[in-house]
């Protein structure tokens, strides 16, 4: 049964990671290297990540630079980001790109703390459902008589215990994210 714990802490666990990933990609007024990850640039006859063919630096928290290794590249990479929803104009000096992240307006800032909330909702449902499925498996287990009814309430309460812990640490790194997204 340990195994099953195990399990379950690892599944969560999962779960917490890939919210704060979620997180990243939410734009906030800070200049952050994450805003870029989900644009691809067309080169070599492929698509590549812009942080797999430029180097990207953030000035004082607020503009990113990118300088592509292959300065070809600089009108494609300025396209990409032109077509992505960043919303944001590059300007070019002919070397590198300038992005400066402009500050989001309050209306933008309601609509992604709604969106980090419903992020944080689905992490939540996904900590609930595993902790359900682990309980499950104890309770087969109790049935065929695998464990006793004092060693199920005692799995039953170290499973709560379990997802009491992850749930607050949603509730946590939502609260940061909020703070983050509502600073100026």
């Amino acid at each position: 049964m340990k195994e099953v714990i195990e399990e379950l802490k690892k599944k969560m666990q999962k779960t917490v990671n890939t919210l704060k990933e979620e997180f990243s990609h939410l734009r906030t007024s800070r200049a952050s290297v994450s805003l870029l990850e989900g644009i691809k640039v067309d080169c070599y006859g492929q698509k590549l990540p812009i942080t797999q063919i430029a180097t990207v630096n953030v000035v004082e928290g607020k503009i990113l630079t990118i300088q592509p290794w292959d300065p070809n590249l600089l009108k494609e990479i300025e396209k990409a980001i032109q077509k992505s929803d960043l919303g944001i104009n590059p300007t070019s000096d002919g070397k590198t790109l300038k992005l400066v992240v402009p500050p989001l307006t309050e209306e933008r800032r309601k609509e992604l703390v709604k969106v980090a909330h419903k992020m944080a909702e689905e992490a939540r449902i996904a900590i609930r459902n595993l902790r359900r499925e682990t309980l499950e498996k104890f309770k087969a287990a109790k049935k065929n008589k695998e464990i006793s009814e004092d060693d199920y309430n005692k799995l039953e309460k170290e499973v709560q215990k379990i997802h009491d812990e992850y749930i607050k640490t949603i509730d946590k790194i939502l609260v940061e994210k909020e703070k983050e997204i509502l600073t100026l």
